[in-house]
């Protein structure tokens, strides 16, 4: 079968199964493993190759950890040092132990047994990551705890891999000098990508970011990626974990949010791919052959993952519900665990039986996990009350306010919120105005904001107000549309550089509009009237009087805008109405004040 046949059965399988499988509240995880096992080897054999699609679309768990790299930088990680280890290491170390335990009643050898624990104590974090992702739960305190705990085991399972052949003792068994010589490459790659990282990515993006062609952003995101994994594998370092340390290394980075944008789309669809692998692999003709010990074995490793889980949890001061929720997201088996398992079976610690039937437990361990939190919360469902979110985030990371376009308007927005303390995020497609506006220790981040991706990598799920304050009247429109349509919950304040900007954005539904010259115009026109000896009062009186009843004829003449001639004829009329209440104000003043004014009929609109 040819590439375009096998990406067309792919795609076909995915839209047919996936949407059936989200419509039953199943999640989009279950579907792809369900449509990646009818289109299997074990299914309908449409594709055999199974080996070579799991290892392309190890690349989608690769742009994962890197989006989740550019969430945390460098200072938050350090402060998740006592979670990532203590937390990740008593999970590991107390999973692995018991089932190491039962593996060595179940009459492996002592050697079998250690790898079998620790390789099933693993989690799959693209599963996880991604089902936490589609719930809305990945900043719930649980959550955070749950990344932590499967960041120690990427780290984890790199020294492990890398026992394998000794825990073996076999003829690929390294020495001491080799084992040396690992590591100190290990520790050159880490130290060159760790500086060449800090020095040379920011001006590299700034450069592409300059030519304002947006695939050209796109493909360096893209090689920054895959370049990092590439040398981390290189060394034998996990390319997901590269990936991260690449994100990590760009957290703070003014590019960080249109980077997100750019490699979300092929995260997803990459992702999606690594699910479907999975379900390619299950081995249904072994699950026919072993039903009974395939699920005895399914339900003790999720028991026992649960149960550890659980009493972490709560020795991490976690509560009951978070504990389980905890327990309910990382019981299943991980990606890792299928590379040891190679590696045990290739050092003659394991027979192909026995790599066979703990793949499949692996496999099936992933595809049940949605199918327990689904029972779990069908038979808690009103026994539990409904809680808040348990947010346990730096406070940098809740900005209610995003302001779109960072230039002499938006900078006095910003000035002010930052003065009085109210966190924000700013976005500017330009990648001179970042680098400028930097230099002054503001916080902007680079990207076009009329892009939804962007928007929500700026977390404006989770904002209240959208300041769009951008120079370009169509950007500015195309991100009002975009706003209005996909987050609708956004109050919208929107600047506009004339008055045909303001009828298109009031055609938008944007009702806090202010024009870009107005009110600096009206100020001068303030100042002018004082040097014409007109008094402070007097001359505020009438600015005021015109403001008002400008914006009055801004919103009267809207749904005329499009009409020149009609539009000609109500300025005309305007004008007139203008001067005649200028006139009857300056009547009534003189009325007040005891002087002889005569009365000037009104002319007829």
């Amino acid at each position: 079968m040819d590439l375009l046949t096998q990406a067309a059965v792919f795609f076909g399988a995915a839209v047919l199964v996936v949407p059936i499988f989200r419509r039953l509240g199943l999640g989009a995880v279950l579907g792809y493993l369900a449509a990646g096992a009818v289109i299997g080897p074990f299914g309908l054999s449409m594709i055999s190759d199974v080996e070579a699609t799991a290892h392309f679309a190890e690349f989608g768990v690769v742009l994962l950890l890197f989006i989740i790299g550019l969430e945390l930088n460098p200072s938050r990680l350090w402060t998740m040092r006592n979670l990532v280890f203590g937390l990740g290491g008593a999970q590991v170390l107390g999973t692995g132990a018991l089932i190491a335990a039962a593996a060595l009643y179940f009459g492996q050898s002592v050697a079998a047994a250690i790898v079998i624990g620790l390789a099933l104590a693993f989690s799959s974090t693209a599963f996880v990551l991604q089902t936490l992702a589609e719930r809305g739960e990945l900043k719930d305190r649980y959550g955070r705890y749950a990344f932590a705990i499967l960041l120690f085991q990427d780290v984890a399972a790199i020294p492990l891999l890398a026992a394998v052949p000794l825990i073996g003792g076999g003829e690929t068994a390294p020495n001491g000098a080799s084992i040396l010589l690992d590591t100190a490459r290990v520790a050159a790659v880490l130290t060159a990508v760790v500086i060449g990282g800090h020095f040379l990515l920011r001006p590299a993006l700034r450069i592409v970011a300059s030519t304002k062609i947006p695939e050209l952003f796109t493909a360096i995101a893209l090689l920054i990626v895959s370049g990092t994994a590439l040398l981390m594998n290189s060394v034998g370092i996990s390319m997901a974990l590269g990936a991260f340390l690449a994100g990590v290394l760009l957290a703070n980075s003014e590019y960080r949010h249109q980077l997100e944008a750019d490699i979300e789309p092929f995260k997803g669809l990459l992702l999606g791919l690594f699910f479907m692998a999975v379900g390619m692999g299950l081995n249904l003709a072994l699950m026919r052959e072993r039903a009974g010990d395939v699920m005895l074995l399914v339900l003790g490793l999720m028991v026992i993952k649960g149960a550890v889980l659980f009493v972490i949890g709560r020795i991490w001061n976690l509560d009951n519900h978070a504990s389980k929720d905890m327990a309910l997201a990382l019981p299943q088996g991980g990606e890792f665990a299928f590379v040891i398992f190679t590696a045990a079976l290739g050092a003659g610690l394991m027979a192909r039986d026995l790599h066979d039937l703990l793949v499949l437990v692996v496999s099936l361990s992933i595809a049940a996990t949605p199918l327990a939190r689904l029972g779990h919360d069908w038979l808690t469902r009103g026994l539990v009350p409904v809680r808040d979110p348990d947010y346990d985030v730096a406070p940098t990371s809740d900005h209610p306010v995003i302001i779109a376009g960072f230039g002499r308007f938006g900078q006095i927005t910003g000035r002010v919120l930052a003065a009085k303390h109210i966190p924000f995020i700013a976005l500017d497609a330009s990648a001179d105005q970042v680098d400028f506006v930097k230099r002054f220790g503001n916080q902007i981040y680079y990207g076009d904001a009329s892009r939804l991706e962007l928007l929500r990598a700026a977390r404006a799920e989770s904002a209240k107000i959208l300041v769009v304050a951008i120079d370009d009247v169509d950007a500015s429109l195309r991100t009002v549309e975009t706003a209005a349509k996909h987050l609708p919950h956004l109050q919208i304040y929107a600047r506009a550089r004339n008055r045909q900007h303001a009828y298109r954005l009031m055609d938008l539904g944007v009702r806090v509009i202010k024009r870009e010259t107005f009110l600096s115009a009206l100020d001068l026109t303030r100042e002018v009237l004082r040097g014409l000896g007109m008094n402070a009062k007097d001359a505020a009186r009438t600015v005021e009087t015109f403001q008002e009843h400008d914006e009055r004829r801004l919103a009267e003449h809207h749904t005329h805008y499009n009409d020149q001639e009609k539009m000609q004829t109500l300025a005309k009329a305007a004008a007139r109405e203008l001067e005649d209440m200028f006139m009857q104000d300056a009547a009534e003043q003189a009325v007040a004040e005891g002087k002889a004014s005569p009365a000037r009929k009104p002319r007829a609109a």
